[in-house]
C-alpha cells in the first residue's frame, strides 16, 4: 500500500479504524494506477481536500452570512462570503449561492424558485444527452411537473433548435432549460434567450459539466444570457463535490428562499470553504491554460478514437467529453466499459441518439478529459490513449489476466508513471 497525499492524522485513523483507513489508501491507489476518462470527474486539489477536512463540519450555521439561526458563525460566515464573492467574480454574476449540497440540490431550487406542481419546464431528452433531473419519469422533476423534451437532428446529432422553437412555441413552459450530461457541443446560449424572452420563459442553464471551461475562459459564458445557471464543482472545475447556482440580481432573493429553507437545511460550511479554495484556483492563469488543455485533448482523443472506428456523435467536440457510437466496431458500451476497466481505463458506457439498445446496455461510451489533463498529459498522449482504448474494447475480453488486459495494463502503467496522480512526497 502506499501512503496517501493528505491527513496529517491519517495515522491516527489508521489505528482507529483500519478498514476505512485501508479503504481510503486503496483508492488513492486505484487512481495512481489507472487513467481516470469518466467526464464527470476530476482530481481536486491538495488544498480543496484539506479545506473539506477541516473542523468547518461542526458548524451548524442555517441561513447566509449575518442572517444565522445559531450563534457563533463569525468565522464560517467568513468562508461563505469569500466563496460568494469569488463566484460572483469568477463568472461575472449578480448573484452567487454557493450552499447546494450538489447539482442536483442546486437544480430543485430553480424549480422551487420558478415553478409550482404541474408546471411545464421545457429541456432536453435523457437518452438524447440530458439529465434526470431535467424531467424524467424517476425523477422528482418528472413527477412534479410536466416535462416536454426536445432532442437531437438525426444529421448533425447536435440540439435541434428547430424543435426547440417548435415545443416552445406549442407548449409555452414556464421555463426553458439548456444543457446536459452528454453534450458534445457548444450550445447556442442566445438562441435560447431570444426564445425565452419571445414567450415570457425563465431561461435556465445547467452548466455542470462545462462551467470549468467557463471558468477558464475556454468557451463561451451563459451567465449573460440565462437568469440562472446550475452547477457542480467536482467536474472540470475541480472543485468538491458539491453545487452552487449564479443568477441575475432580480432573482437573488427568491433562490436564495429556495436553496433555503425550501430545498435545504445546514449548509455544510467545509464544503463551501474548499469551493472558496476551488474558486481561487480557477481564477489563476494556470488553470486557464489547463481549461484550454482540456479542450485540446478531447478533441485530439475523439479524432484519434474516430480514425480506428470507434466513430464520435456529432463528429467530434467542443468541450471536454466525447460520445463514441461503438457500432461500428460491434461492441456494446456495457461491454466496452467491463473490457476497459480491466485493463486500468475507466469509462462509462453511454446512450448515443437514438439508441437501439437499453441503457443499461447501451451504444456507446462517454470519455472525458478532465483527470489525464490535471495529470499533464497533452495531444500526443491522447493518441496513445486511443490506442489503449481500441486494443481494450476491440480485443479484451473483460478479464484482467487476460493477454489483451495485462498489454494494455503496461500501456497505461507506463503513462501513469510519466504523468502520476497525486505525486508522491519526495
Amino acid at each position: 500500500m502506499s501512503t496517501p497525499f493528505y491527513g496529517s492524522d491519517y495515522e491516527a485513523l489508521e489505528q482507529f479504524d483500519p478498514e476505512i483507513a485501508g479503504i481510503l489508501v486503496d483508492e488513492v491507489d486505484r487512481i495512481r494506477s489507472g487513467l481516470q476518462l469518466i467526464a464527470s470527474e476530476n482530481l481536486s486539489s491538495p488544498a480543496v481536500i484539506t479545506a473539506l477536512g477541516s473542523t468547518l463540519t461542526n458548524k451548524y450555521a442555517e441561513g447566509y452570512p449575518g442572517r444565522r439561526y445559531y450563534g457563533g458563525c463569525s468565522v464560517v460566515d467568513r468562508a461563505e462570503s469569500l466563496a460568494i464573492e469569488r463566484a460572483k467574480e469568477l463568472f461575472g454574476a449578480d448573484h452567487a449561492n454557493v450552499q447546494p449540497h450538489s447539482g442536483a440540490s442546486a437544480n430543485q431550487a430553480v424549480y422551487g424558485a420558478f415553478m409550482q406542481p404541474g408546471d411545464t419546464i421545457l429541456g432536453m431528452a435523457l437518452p438524447m444527452g440530458g439529465h434526470l433531473t431535467h424531467g424524467t419519469k424517476v425523477s422528482f422533476s418528472g413527477k412534479w411537473f410536466n416535462a416536454v423534451h426536445y432532442g437531437v437532428d438525426k444529421q448533425t446529432e447536435d440540439i435541434d433548435y428547430a424543435e426547440v422553437e417548435r415545443l416552445a412555441k406549442e407548449h409555452k413552459p414556464k421555463v426553458i432549460l439548456a444543457g446536459g450530461s452528454a453534450i458534445p457541443r457548444l450550445i447556442d446560449f442566445e438562441f435560447f434567450r431570444k426564445l425565452a424572452d419571445e414567450i415570457g420563459a425563465i431561461f435556465w442553464v445547467d452548466a455542470a459539466h462545462f462551467i470549468g471551461l467557463v471558468a477558464g475562459k475556454a468557451i463561451p459564458s451563459p451567465v449573460p444570457y440565462a437568469d440562472v445557471v446550475t452547477f457542480t464543482t467536482h467536474k472540470v472545475l475541480r472543485g468538491p463535490r458539491s453545487g452552487a447556482l449564479v443568477c441575475k440580481e432580480e432573482h437573488a432573493a427568491k433562490l436564495d428562499k429556495a436553496v433555503f429553507p425550501m430545498m435545504q437545511g445546514g449548509p455544510q460550511m467545509h464544503t463551501i470553504a474548499a469551493k472558496a479554495v476551488n474558486f481561487k484556483e480557477c481564477a489563476s492563469p494556470e488553470y486557464a491554460q489547463y481549461a484550454k488543455d482540456v479542450i485540446a485533448n478531447a478533441q485530439q482523443l475523439a479524432t484519434s478514437l474516430g480514425e480506428k472506428g470507434i466513430r464520435p456523435t456529432t463528429g467530434g467536440t467542443d468541450t471536454h467529453l466525447s460520445l463514441h457510437d461503438l457500432q461500428g466496431v460491434g461492441v456494446t458500451g456495457a461491454g466496452a466499459e467491463a473490457r476497459a476497466d480491466a485493463a486500468g481505463i475507466v469509462l462509462n458506457k453511454n446512450a448515443i441518439p437514438f439508441d437501439p439498445q437499453k441503457p443499461n446496455v447501451a451504444s456507446g461510451i462517454r470519455v472525458g478529459t478532465p483527470s489525464v489533463t490535471t495529470q499533464g498529459m497533452g495531444v500526443e498522449q491522447m493518441k496513445t490513449i486511443a490506442e489503449l482504448i481500441h486494443t481494450a474494447v476491440t480485443q479484451g475480453d473483460g478479464d484482467p489476466d487476460s493477454a489483451i488486459s495485462k498489454q494494455v495494463r503496461a500501456g497505461v502503467d507506463e503513462l501513469c508513471k510519466q504523468f502520476p496522480a497525486y505525486p508522491r512526497p519526495a
